[in-house]
């Protein structure tokens, strides 16, 4: 025998040896995929009795959303009239104040020198506890 066809039969054998033994491989590779195709499966069918649910309560959560959106808006739009009318009652308020304050100085004012006079006319004096010019008081005579 010549040596060279013992190497190339050694290689032959370790080359079928390898091919056999990634059949096997591929062919436990295969049966676990065959597995997990199942539970794939399997889960599918799951998600699909769940999907019709599923897909009316996110439905459902969209249209409570819009409505949200709406009223949310519309609260928007009811802010802006209150500050508008908040801004021009603000506004309103402080041009009363300045028409209405000096006339409540002056009115004030009046009472006062009124009241001051309406004194001097009742007592006689000059808002001092003296005596007016002119006349004669029964304290001084003495």
């Amino acid at each position: 025998m010549d040596p060279a066809y013992l190497l190339d039969g050694g290689i032959g054998l370790g080359v079928l040896i390898i091919g056999i033994a990634t059949l096997l491989l591929f062919m436990r590779v295969g049966r676990t995929l065959d597995r997990v195709d199942t539970a794939l499966d399997q889960s599918m069918a799951q998600l699909d009795r769940f999907s019709g649910p599923i897909g009316e309560t996110l439905t459902h959560v969209g249209g409570v959303m819009e409505t949200v959106d709406a009223t949310l808006a519309k609260a928007g739009g009811v802010v802006e009239a209150l500050e508008k009318i908040a801004s021009s009652l603000a506004k309103t308020t402080t041009a009363a104040q300045g028409a209405v304050t000096p006339t409540l100085v002056s009115a004030a004012h009046l009472v006062s020198n009124l009241t001051e006079g309406l004194r001097r006319i009742v007592t006689g004096t000059n808002g001092r506890g003296e005596a007016q010019r002119g006349e004669r008081s029964d304290e001084r005579r003495d």
